[in-house]
């Protein structure tokens, strides 16, 4: 069948007479949030979107809100044309896709501030800083998941989550989905999202879907383009000591302090410079001394200049 490239819309108030005008029509909408450079666990979820939900949404856009000063998101891959193609030849049943790629969801100071500030993964001129703003008259709202955002990547991220929250009820706000898709490689952002909607009283239902891997176990994400062909194959003991760690405790290990030193001297063997290794209750996110229900394994660690996350969940009846 014949791909055709989805309709592109740039500007907020026609991506939501868009949304609109497809409700009026008893249409309901799934929305896919992404920061753009798709790959093959992207599609699977707006593959999944399209299977609840009459059209979906797929918004690119590099969020500045979640950088912070220290992170030059101008080095986020992109490659938007490549985006629209993928997404062309997922549309090829006749599905509908609409891409909600705006230069700018932020308010600065009504053009008078003179950073410049910019997402959406197409480019533009100028360095490219992060959105905190110190005063004046730009953005200063955020929304905050308090608890769930302090553990895990929260920890070396302090404004990441603010800045996730934020995006993504502004997404919200101007798409008005039915559903919206989340992947479970990024685990805290994921639940953060879910308890974000049930405390403001969202009417949008949050799916979360299993982590699209490579053939070789590795977690699919943007980031992975950044590896060299020696860290790349270095990192794949992530995945393989989260495996190791599951089948342990499938077979009786309890004490999570073992599986967190099999990790971890896996990890260090391969070369990996670890952030974080922690087992963690799988709804509250809080870390557990020994495996007595549901858990999360949650991993983040670089390998070369590359910081790359995964995790795995255990579900053990003791």
């Amino acid at each position: 069948m014949e791909t055709r490239e989805p309709e592109v819309i740039r500007d907020k108030e026609a991506m939501r007479r868009w949304s609109r005008g497809m409700r009026s029509q008893g249409k309901t909408i799934g929305l896919v949030p992404t920061m753009g450079f798709l790959h093959d666990g992207h599609l699977s979820l707006v593959r999944q979107s399209l299977t609840l939900s009459d059209v979906t949404v797929v918004s690119i856009y590099v969020n500045p809100g979640q950088f912070s000063p220290t992170e030059d998101l101008s080095t986020y891959p992109s490659d938007f044309s490549g985006d629209l193609a993928k997404l062309a030849a997922v549309s090829s049943s006749g599905s509908v896709i609409a891409v909600f790629n705006p230069k700018n969801l932020y308010d600065y100071d009504g053009g008078r501030n003179k950073k410049t500030i910019s997402g959406g993964g197409r480019g533009g001129g100028g360095k490219v800083v992060s959105c905190v703003e110190e005063g004046g008259l730009g953005h200063e709202t955020w929304v905050r998941v308090e608890r769930l955002e302090k553990g895990l990547c929260g920890k070396s991220r302090p404004v990441f989550f603010r800045g996730v929250a934020t995006i993504v009820t502004k997404l919200f706000n101007i798409v008005e989905p039915d559903v919206a898709m989340f992947g479970k490689k990024d685990y805290q952002q994921w639940r953060l999202i879910k308890r974000m909607v049930r405390d403001l009283d969202f009417g949008i239902e949050i799916v979360g879907s299993d982590i699209a891997r490579e053939k070789d176990g590795l977690a699919m994400s943007s980031r992975n383009v950044h590896l060299s062909a020696e860290d790349r194959q270095r990192a794949l003991s992530i995945s393989r000591s989260l495996a190791m760690a599951k089948a342990s405790a499938e077979q009786g290990q309890t004490s999570c302090k073992e599986l967190k030193n099999m990790i971890i001297s896996e990890l260090v063997g391969a070369a990996g410079r670890i952030d974080y290794v922690e087992i963690v209750d799988q709804e509250t996110l809080q870390g557990v001394e020994d495996i007595k229900s549901g858990v999360v394994v949650c991993v983040a660690a670089w390998f070369g200049t590359v910081r790359l996350i995964d995790n795995i969940e255990i579900n053990v009846t003791v």
